[in-house]
């Protein structure tokens, strides 16, 4: 018997031909306008059937069957009774052929380290879920699918699934790729219809300042001045391993933000926003002058023997997390001293529009967002002046004028339930 039938969200035909059991799959969604007008077209062509006019590349031009059931004098007749969409569509490279020449083509725009990233998303998650698909044909059914099996893998730093962070980034590079496809072979991206899964926020712990004396003081003497000039710059780790010393300036006391080392590479910063220059506090100063007297004759500030930059593994592994261990502190990753000289330097009463451009940052939403817990009278938002006026007029009603107090009443009669 005929139908109009669901697959992976989207309708296909499933009718009997000359004894054969056809299926003509679709990209029209399941929906009932859409079952709506499928049906109308199976009904013409079990009609067609019925009356012997039925020619198979009538209704299915591209279809592997048409060869099978070729007739001579194909009639065109009722070739436009099936909806555009319904039509199959010009064959298209198969997901994995399409990812690996946008990979290429996307190459040249990407730092080093992007391309990296992508390259392991694609080799670890796309290809295995989606490669074998006719990359036009992908569903969004089918993007839900991948996303339930890349959810259930285990993450890393002792995660038992990946975040929803990782999972995030996962489909929107999917998302790009598929925009290209979209415009290449014209048809509507699947993933404009998915939801981001919902992120949980993660709170900052940075150091307290006698915690970071604590930790300066007992470093071992080869990373004390290296962890001076990273708990009072707020430089990420990229950033001050990929430090090289034409890019200080001691004259106008100034670190010069403008390139970063990551995974073995040297790099511009992520961002233009990102280049920028930190002013040297005095303790910074006075830490990158003793430093020269140590690598003034090499390209980077800190460095090996050898000359090259700090490698973040072996800084994190034998120096960073056994010194926390010997010292009783939580363990935290060492970016974490970014996020103590922001606190730092707010609980300093530093200028909030300063700090954001130390930091790197465009402006100081993120900065409130991110610290503003831990600066409770950076903008008087702690309550504390409500709680000094209303603690006054309680109890010396006569210290500010009557006309203040009335209206301190009545606002309060009129926000009352």
């Amino acid at each position: 018997m005929s139908s109009v039938r669901n697959h992976l969200g989207t309708l296909f035909f499933d009718f009997r031909y000359r004894g054969v059991r056809c299926r003509e799959y679709t990209k029209l969604r399941d929906t009932p306008s859409n079952r709506k007008r499928m049906q109308k077209v199976l009904d013409q062509i079990e009609q067609a059937i019925v009356t012997g006019t039925f020619q198979y590349a009538d209704f299915f031009p591209g279809s592997a069957l048409v060869e099978k059931f070729a007739d001579k004098g194909t009639s065109q007749a009722v070739a436009q009774a099936l909806p555009a969409a319904a039509r199959i569509a010009p064959a298209t490279p198969l997901f994995r052929t399409f990812i690996e020449d946008w990979f290429t083509l996307s190459l040249p725009s990407w730092r080093k380290s992007h391309a990296g990233t992508v390259r392991s998303t694609i080799d670890c998650h796309l290809t295995p879920h989606l490669g074998d698909i006719p990359v036009a044909e992908i569903t969004k059914t089918h993007i839900l699918q991948m996303r339930v099996e890349i959810a259930k893998r285990k993450g890393r730093g002792g995660n038992e699934t990946l975040s929803a962070k990782t999972i995030n980034r996962i489909i929107q590079l999917l998302h790009q790729a598929l925009a290209d496809a979209g415009e290449q072979y014209g048809f509507t991206n699947p993933t404009e219809r998915i939801k981001r899964l919902k992120q949980r926020r993660i709170d900052i712990l940075p150091f307290s300042f006698a915690e970071t004396r604590l930790i300066i003081h007992t470093v071992r003497a080869d990373y004390r001045l290296y962890m001076i000039v990273r708990f009072l710059t707020g430089m990420r780790t990229g950033e001050i391993h990929g430090l090289q010393w034409r890019y200080v300036d001691f004259e106008r006391r100034q670190i010069l933000v403008r390139k970063t080392f990551v995974r073995g590479n040297i790099e511009d910063t992520k961002t233009d926003g990102s280049q920028r220059e930190i002013a040297m506090s005095e303790p910074v100063h006075e830490a990158l002058l003793a430093q020269r007297q140590r690598t003034g004759e090499q390209a980077f500030v800190f460095c090996t023997a050898n000359g090259s930059p700090l490698d973040n593994d072996n800084f994190t592994n034998r120096v960073w997390y056994p010194l926390l261990r010997h010292l009783g502190l939580a363990a935290r990753r060492p970016y974490q001293t970014r996020h103590t000289c922001a606190t730092l330097w707010l609980a300093a009463g530093e200028n909030p529009e300063w700090v954001a451009r130390q930091l790197g940052h465009v402006n100081t939403a993120m900065l409130f967002k991110t610290y503003s817990r831990f600066i409770p009278n950076l903008t008087r938002t702690d309550g504390s002046a409500f709680n000094s006026l209303v603690s006054s007029v309680i109890d010396h009603p006569n210290a500010l004028p009557v006309s203040t107090v009335d209206g301190l009443a009545r606002a309060s009669m009129e926000i009352r339930p």
